[in-house]
């Protein structure tokens, strides 16, 4: 299949990709780097950086990095901004000095196995979370701070919640949903807004129904209605309601610009004619879709090149 990789601007997992101007000045990655290779053997290389507000984050925290590189603190910041600017394997290696400095902080390992999660590195992503599941295990969860705030600006996430939630998805992603399913379901405990019980609902209904545990699935999402009061969590929340039937496939509006939307909607749409309808002619239009036009960092990205490698293999 020929895919078309559009590193232009767009969403990652929550972050702006950029595409041009200054690298980084510190953990510098050569332009023509290889940030991942994704399950087809297709190169994603590290872009240059937009000047602006994500570059000027990324250049104070930096500043703030090399006063005080014992504070762990700043080298997750640091770890954090040098992903945001599409530089992953830098900041995977700021996670793990960080983690020789402190090996029992939780919150490096939970940062690094996103970056993991997005490298394609999915067994060290899991070894990552579990450390910090285990880590956090007799400790009380902390609300995580967003690195790029929501409209309301009101975080919406835990670090108890993440761990959960991200170990979940690197099994998800590996096939393994036994496993992701028992991690899912250890988020529950910490699910404490609107927006966890749509992304969680929406996974969970995938996993329980590519299990054929289909009344299991409806009951994931028996709480999730047209007036739930949603802060960001908006396309999780809109696919959860056409599960339900409460929205149609006209309704989720794929635009065609590469927005975080349509990675989602293009993805659950592939996959619920994969499992409700068994029709895999839909459900590899939907997902070759995807694999052409899509954000390659996104999780709904990583989700269709997971499925295509294991269900379909290249053609």
């Amino acid at each position: 299949m020929k895919r078309f990789l559009f590193l232009t601007t767009f969403l990652i997992c929550g972050c702006k990709y950029p595409t041009n101007s200054t690298k980084p000045a510190s953990h510098d990655s050569n332009s023509e780097t290889i940030e991942a290779i994704t399950l087809f053997g297709d190169t994603l290389k590290t872009p240059k950086v937009v000047s602006g507000k994500m570059f000027d984050n990324y250049m104070k925290v930096k500043k703030q990095f090399e006063d005080l590189p014992n504070s762990v603190e700043t080298i997750i910041w640091y770890g954090r901004r040098t992903a945001y600017l599409g530089h992953f394997k830098n900041a995977i290696s700021i996670y793990t000095e960080g983690i020789k400095k402190f090996p029992e902080e939780a919150r490096l390992y939970r940062h690094r196995g996103h970056r993991y999660i997005t490298t394609r590195s999915y067994d060290k992503a899991i070894e990552d979370f579990k450390t910090a599941a285990k880590l956090m295990k007799d400790k009380p969860n902390q609300i995580e701070p967003d690195g790029l705030p929501n409209a309301k600006n009101i975080p919406i996430s835990t670090l108890k919640g993440n761990i959960w939630y991200h170990l979940g998805l690197a099994y998800y992603l590996k096939g393994d949903f036994e496993n992701a399913l028992w991690a899912y379901q250890q988020r529950d405990d910490v699910n404490t807004n609107n927006d966890n019980i749509v992304s969680e609902g929406h996974w969970l209904y995938m996993i329980l129904k590519r299990m054929g545990r289909d009344n299991e699935a409806k009951t994931e999402i028996e709480s999730v209605t047209l007036d739930l009061d949603i802060i960001e969590n908006v396309n999780y929340h809109k696919m959860c309601l056409f599960y339900k039937g409460l929205l149609k496939i006209e309704d989720l509006k794929i635009m065609g610009d590469g927005s975080s939307s349509d990675d989602v909607f293009l993805y659950g749409i592939g996959n619920w004619y994969l499992y409700q309808k068994n029709d895999t002619t839909k459900a590899k239009k939907y997902f070759k879709r995807l694999l052409e036009s899509g954000n390659p960092f996104s999780f709904a990205y990583l989700a269709a090149e997971s499925d295509w490698e294991q269900l379909f293999k290249r053609p």
